[in-house]
């Protein structure tokens, strides 16, 4: 079993976002220890609690720290920027650490309204040309531009000697069908939908144009030495989640911030049905669950997102999964 990290580099309340993002470094280079696969940072635009807006910035950081393991966007926002700029910066990644890098994109907004208008202009009309803006990406990356085109003299310099591998991110069968036709590799967040994920999945294998589709399952996963105490810190995230949707989120609240909450009926049914897209519990159940979805989605590898108040349990969660599943150091 391949398993890679989703970091969303979460601010801990109390904590900095200086923190956060030194906290997401030490994982990066814990994850290269351990064996995992890769590490993907997130990208998100003034939201509470989320401190990483530019992925390419804390992967040339965490490039330089570590030696093995694949580094990677989860996901670059591609409606918001120009291919050819895309290009050009995951390309100097590439270069600088070879055959280790990977770009995956993605087509959400990643805030909020007056965020999506702060970044780009059109957003709406940016997304309905995503297959366009896609394929842009993909003929930047190869330089097969055709002779007659007016790009066709223009490279996203420097060019590696191994491009970034292209992923294409999403919770729907419209992504799943545009990674398909596209040929690109598929990345799935089980962790972000209730939708039937496995059909989407199958639906992009039956579509791909091409041979040997990949698939990438990221899973919410909260792993401790005994159940009781994973579900204790999952209380954390789960309060967040309620402030989220409320809009009053800040920083990930402490266990004692969750127990002294009072929630109401229809935050509970939140809370609820948050927890069913959650893998908890001890090393051995946690495993046992993860193998139960890939094996659901037939997937090649499954990426962890893990968000706890206290950044040493989090660490502690992957290196339990790390030693369960017996990768490679």
């Amino acid at each position: 079993m391949k398993l890679s990290i989703l970091d969303q580099s979460p601010i801990s309340a109390g904590k900095t976002a200086q923190a956060a993002l030194n906290a997401s470094i030490e994982l990066a280079k814990l994850a290269d220890a351990l064996g995992y696969t890769r590490y993907w940072a997130a990208e998100h635009h003034d939201m509470p609690g989320l401190a990483s807006p530019a992925p390419d910035m804390m992967l040339a950081m965490i490039g330089q720290q570590t030696k093995n393991i694949r580094i990677g966007s989860g996901a670059v926002l591609l409606p918001h920027y120009k291919a050819f700029n895309i290009a050009e910066r995951y390309n100097i990644l590439a270069s600088l650490f070879p055959n280790r890098v990977d770009l995956g994109i993605g087509r959400a907004p990643g805030g909020s309204a007056e965020v999506t208008m702060a970044l780009s202009d059109n957003f709406l009309e940016n997304v309905r040309k995503m297959p366009d803006k896609l394929t842009e990406l993909q003929t930047f990356l190869n330089g097969d531009f055709p002779k007659d085109h007016m790009y066709a003299k223009i490279a996203p310099s420097p060019v590696p000697a191994v491009l970034p591998d292209l992923w294409l991110l999403g919770t729907s069968e419209k992504s799943a069908i545009l990674a398909a036709e596209k040929g690109v590799s598929y990345a799935f967040g089980h962790f972000m939908t209730s939708n039937d994920g496995p059909s989407i999945v199958e639906k992009y294998r039956n579509s791909y144009a091409g041979e040997n589709p990949k698939v990438l399952i990221a899973a919410s996963v909260i792993c401790a030495e005994t159940t009781a105490e994973a579900e204790q810190l999952a209380l954390s995230g789960q309060l967040w989640n309620v402030q989220q949707a409320k809009e009053e989120a800040k920083g990930v609240p402490t266990i004692d911030e969750a127990k002294a909450y009072s929630f109401t009926d229809e935050e509970r049914e939140q809370m609820k049905s948050m927890r069913k897209q959650t893998i908890i519990g001890n090393p051995a159940d946690c495993k046992q669950q993860l193998e139960e979805l890939q094996a659901a989605y037939q997937a090649d590898e499954l990426m962890i997102v893990t968000i706890t108040h206290s950044y040493e349990a989090r660490r502690k969660s992957y290196q339990l999964l790390a030693k369960e599943f017996g990768l490679e150091k």
